[in-house]
C-alpha cells in the first residue's frame, strides 16, 4: 500500500514539472510565432527613402555625402520636393549644394533649404531666381536700431530737402524736406557681412543687402543720390503694401494720421501764378487797351485795363 501512494506522488510530480516545462518554453514560443503570423498577414505600411541631415548643419555649409544620411518616412508624410537619394544632392551640376538655413539632425533636405550646385557660401546663393541684391548705405538709426536682421522685410523710405524748388509748398518758409516709400515689403539677405537668418547679433549697421527687382534695384540707385534712404522694419508675415504719395512735413502734419490721403479740405491749394502780358504797341496815343492775363491754378483770364496804366 505505502508502494503505491509513493509511486502515486513520484507520477504527479513528474506531471507538475512536464506542466511547468510546457507552460514556460512552449506556450511563449507559440505566443511569438502568432503574433509574427498575424503582423505578415497585417497590409505593411508603405515607407519613402528621404535623404536628411546626417546632424546639425550650420549655415552656408557646402554639402557633401558625409553630411547626408537615408531616413524612410511613410509616403503621405514626405515633403514636396524631397530628394530619394544622395546622388541627387551632391550630383548636381557643379558640385554639392550649400546651405540656406541652418539644418538639425535628420531634418529632410530641400530644394528651398538648399543652393543651387556648385554655389558659393555667399549671399548670392540666397537671390531668388530673376531678383538681384542692392545694397544700401544705413546707420544705426536709418538701418532700424540694430533689429533689422537677414531674413526680415523691410521698406524703404527716401527723405529728400526739396527747398530750392519753386512752386512746393513751404518753400519759401525755409528748408521743406519730402517723404517717399521708395520701396515696400523686401527681403533682407545681409546686414553689413551678415546674411545667416538664423543670426541673432545685434550691432549698429553701415549697410544693408536687400533683394529687389532689376526695377527696383534703378530705384534705389536713383533715390541714393537724390536723398537719404532709411529702413522702416515690418511685422512678420506681414504683405500689405500702402498707397501713401510722396508728402511734405507741412502735409504729413496736417494728414488724417491714419496712412491715407490729405482730406480734402486739408489739400494745399495749387500755386498762384501771375503772368502780365503786354498788347501790342503802336505810335498813336490813342491806341487800343491792353490785356493783363491772370492766371490762378488751371484758370486763365484777361482783364483789359487802360493803356496809360503801362509805359510804352
Amino acid at each position: 500500500m505505502r508502494v503505491a501512494t509513493i509511486a502515486s506522488l513520484g507520477a504527479s510530480a513528474l506531471l507538475g514539472l512536464g506542466a511547468l516545462f510546457v507552460a514556460k518554453v512552449w506556450l511563449p514560443n507559440s505566443s511569438h510565432g502568432a503574433t509574427r503570423a498575424a503582423a505578415d498577414e497585417a497590409p505593411a505600411t508603405a515607407l519613402t527613402p528621404v535623404v536628411a541631415a546626417a546632424g546639425a548643419v550650420p549655415f552656408g555649409q557646402k554639402l557633401d555625402a558625409r553630411n547626408l544620411t537615408v531616413i524612410r518616412m511613410p509616403a503621405n508624410a514626405v515633403p514636396q520636393g524631397a530628394y530619394t537619394s544622395i546622388q541627387q544632392v551632391i550630383g548636381l551640376d557643379g558640385g554639392g549644394p550649400v546651405t540656406l538655413t541652418a539644418l538639425v539632425n535628420h531634418e529632410p533636405i530641400l530644394p528651398t533649404k538648399v543652393s543651387g550646385g556648385g554655389a558659393k557660401p555667399s549671399v548670392a546663393a540666397t537671390i531668388t531666381p530673376g531678383m538681384r541684391a542692392y545694397t544700401i548705405k544705413v546707420n544705426e538709426v536709418a538701418g532700424g536700431g540694430g533689429h533689422v536682421l537677414p531674413g526680415d522685410r523691410v521698406d524703404v523710405v527716401l527723405v529728400q530737402d526739396i527747398s530750392d524748388q519753386t512752386g512746393v509748398e513751404g518753400a519759401s518758409r525755409g528748408k521743406t524736406l519730402v517723404s517717399t516709400l521708395v520701396i515696400q515689403n523686401v527681403r533682407v539677405l545681409g546686414m553689413d557681412l551678415i546674411a545667416d537668418p538664423a543670426s541673432t547679433e545685434k550691432f549698429p549697421p553701415k549697410t544693408a543687402t536687400l533683394e529687389v527687382s532689376v526695377l527696383d534695384a534703378g530705384k534705389l540707385a536713383a533715390a541714393a543720390e537724390s536723398g537719404t534712404l532709411s529702413l522702416s522694419l515690418r511685422r512678420s508675415g506681414s504683405t500689405e503694401i500702402a498707397a501713401i504719395p510722396p508728402m511734405t512735413l507741412q502735409q504729413m502734419l496736417r494728414s488724417n494720421g491714419q496712412g491715407g490721403a490729405l482730406p480734402a479740405a486739408a489739400a494745399p491749394a495749387a500755386p498762384r501764378r501771375l503772368y502780365v502780358r503786354r498788347g501790342p504797341s503802336t505810335p498813336s496815343a490813342s491806341a487800343a487797351p491792353r490785356g493783363l492775363v491772370i492766371t490762378q491754378g488751371g484758370k486763365r483770364e484777361t482783364v483789359t485795363v487802360p493803356t496809360e496804366r503801362f509805359g510804352s
